[in-house]
């Protein structure tokens, strides 16, 4: 199955030599499909999981936007990591719960730069949100391909 994945990805790889290594590309592919299941799984949630309906949770209201998210964000979180592992940082030798804890460290990091970078952008800069949240999206792309490849899924030194 892994064979066959990097056989399709590798296929739209040519066009793409001059601006990417390998690895880049696979990890764009990757992002992206992960990005596009993310949307799709919060539509089924939100409309046929949900009912477009609240929840509670502890005694706590959950509006059906909030927990769709919620929810698409696990799903999101194990289709990044699956992706990322068995199809574009394959040389890495850390245990598998070395890289899960390093990637969910990592995409934490990242919601918490969200944030904080959409309120320093929107509320103290007034900028425009759309504008504002397409410049940090391609921001912490980067900073989580750099994250990933370093940390998450980083190849150990072996001693010779």
């Amino acid at each position: 199955m892994r064979k066959l994945a990097l056989q399709m990805i590798d296929f739209f790889y040519p066009p793409f030599k001059r601006w990417f290594s390998i690895g880049t590309f696979r990890y764009l592919v990757s992002g992206g499909l992960t990005a596009s299941s993310g949307i799709i799984a919060y539509f089924i949630i939100y409309n046929y999981l949900l009912h477009q309906q609240d929840v509670q949770v502890a005694g706590y209201l959950i509006t059906a936007p909030i927990a769709a998210l919620a929810l698409e964000s696990v799903f999101t979180f194990l289709v990044g990591f699956t992706l990322n592992k068995y199809l574009v940082f394959t040389q890495s030798n850390l245990k598998g719960r070395i890289q899960l804890f390093r990637y969910g460290t990592v995409v934490c990091t990242n919601i918490l730069l969200n944030y904080a970078l959409m309120k320093i952008l929107v509320e103290g800069f007034q900028f425009y949100p759309s504008i504002s949240k397409a410049f940090i999206t391609l921001l912490l792309a980067v900073f989580s391909y750099f994250s990933q490849k370093y940390f998450s899924f980083k190849v150990k030194k072996t001693k010779d």
